[in-house]
């Protein structure tokens, strides 16, 4: 298997907190960077990235919920209304801080909108997971990571395990 072109930033790398921006050109090098995107994701055992985690800053996200890992979903400059704020907790787990996983809490029904590759309008009420994948990605085109949820103390201590990794 090829390794893939990027390298996903870990936090508490600072350019994870960068805000993406809003893509207005559909050409050959989008569907190219969601390719490689999902590539990386894949490599990566994951089931979501955002483009900033692998140090791309644009409103691009790449999803597969699927069990056979073959149902890749391209969000061009995604965002949600919440629909109902009662909270669904799920354990998330993320590509940047690898090896940490925690109960969140965040709006249990959204109403996603997005556009394709080919700058086509579309909208979905996703369920589970999907909902749960769809906000913690779209956080990271606002610069935001699931650790910002927790505590500082709970924030703190996986940063510093983070980076003694690194050492």
């Amino acid at each position: 298997m090829a390794m893939s072109d990027y390298k996903i930033l870990i936090f508490p790398d600072p350019k994870l907190r960068k805000v993406a921006k809003k893509i207005t050109i559909f050409d050959k090098s989008l569907v190219t960077l969601a390719d490689k995107m999902l590539e990386t994701m894949y490599e990566a055992d994951g089931i979501g990235l955002a483009a900033t985690q692998i140090d791309v800053h644009l409103r691009l996200v790449v999803m597969d919920l699927s069990e056979e890992r073959d149902n890749p979903r391209i969000f061009v400059n995604p965002e949600y209304d919440i629909l109902d704020k009662s909270p669904f907790t799920y354990e998330e787990g993320c590509l940047s801080i690898p090896g940490f996983n925690e109960e969140i809490s965040r709006p249990s029904k959204i109403l996603l909108k997005w556009q394709d590759l080919k700058g086509d309008f579309h909208q979905e009420e996703p369920e589970g997971i999907f909902t749960v994948c769809a906000q913690h990605e779209i956080d990271h085109l606002d610069g935001k990571l699931f650790v910002d949820y927790l505590s500082s103390i709970k924030r703190d201590r996986i940063r510093k395990k983070l980076e003694n990794r690194r050492t």
